[in-house]
């Protein structure tokens, strides 16, 4: 069942987001060479519980640690551990907050150092990709047209579309309905309405868009080994069109103030 947010509830999950935001913020200063993805996690959960969050990802469905640390062909649900970040790597951080029992999720992938122009690009496309979504998230649309936007960029590009992992609804569960296609026909899906509340998140790879799990369950790779990028905002639909509520301040498009919460602008 879908589930549509009053004004009082986005606003929860807008202070929800801003611990996310906050946070992630704080990930992508400290993502540098030498760091380990395990000194990642710490951070993490330290900064989420100081603002009075909980970490949603830990202990969700067993899953470990507080953040998703997912590194070059790893797309996502990478588990934090000893591994040192290295000059070229690219880095994805997916984390969740509950606050209030509202929950709210991004994600972003991080150069380490410098990375090669080819990784670089696959960067850019895909934070393109998730602005290209955002923008067709529009009172009255499709649910098909967010995953026509994100694919027909990415196949543009050259680059593959991950089938097997979705976006999702969020609000007091990390994943509800609607299920949220990286892919799809324009003018298909439900309709559209106010109030609903998103967790956009494209996953892009250089090659194939097939993938595989690792024996710990959790971590999905590329099936051939090469590079993946994800990026993820949680976006509530108003009557002033889509609405960030994870934005940061760092590490964004530049086109994102258009998607700004009206409370942060008047702010």
């Amino acid at each position: 069942m879908i589930t549509i947010k009053s004004p009082r509830e986005i606003e929860l999950m807008r202070k929800s987001g801003k611990i996310t935001a906050k946070t992630l913020a704080r990930l992508i200063e400290a993502s540098k060479p030498g760091v380990s993805t395990h000194e990642l996690d710490r951070i993490a959960e330290e900064s989420i519980r100081s603002m009075g969050g909980i970490p949603t990802f830990k202990g969700y469905n067993g899953y470990p640690a507080s953040i998703c640390a997912s590194v070059n062909d790893q797309v996502v649900h990478g588990i934090p551990g000893p591994y040192v970040l290295k000059n070229g790597d690219l880095l994805s951080i997916d984390i969740g907050t509950t606050l209030d029992g509202y929950v709210s999720d991004s994600a972003v992938t991080v150069a380490i150092g410098t990375v090669s122009e080819e990784a670089a690009r696959l960067l850019d496309v895909t934070r393109e990709c998730l602005m290209l979504a955002i923008a067709e998230m529009q009172i009255g649309k499709r649910l098909g047209d967010i995953g026509a936007a994100v694919q027909g960029y990415a196949e543009k590009n050259g680059y593959g579309v991950v089938r097997e992992l979705v976006g999702h609804g969020i609000g007091t569960k990390m994943h509800e309905e609607p299920q949220v296609p990286n892919y799809g026909k324009p003018g298909t899906g439900i309709e559209l309405r106010r109030g609903l509340v998103l967790a956009i998140e494209p996953m892009i790879t250089q090659g194939t868009w097939h993938v595989r799990t690792l024996d710990d369950k959790w971590t999905v790779v590329t099936e051939d080994g090469k590079l993946a990028a994800h990026f993820e905002h949680t976006i509530a639909l108003t009557d002033q069109g889509p609405r960030i509520l994870t934005l940061r301040d760092t590490y964004e498009h530049k086109d994102v103030e258009r998607y700004r919460p009206a409370e942060e602008v008047a702010a």
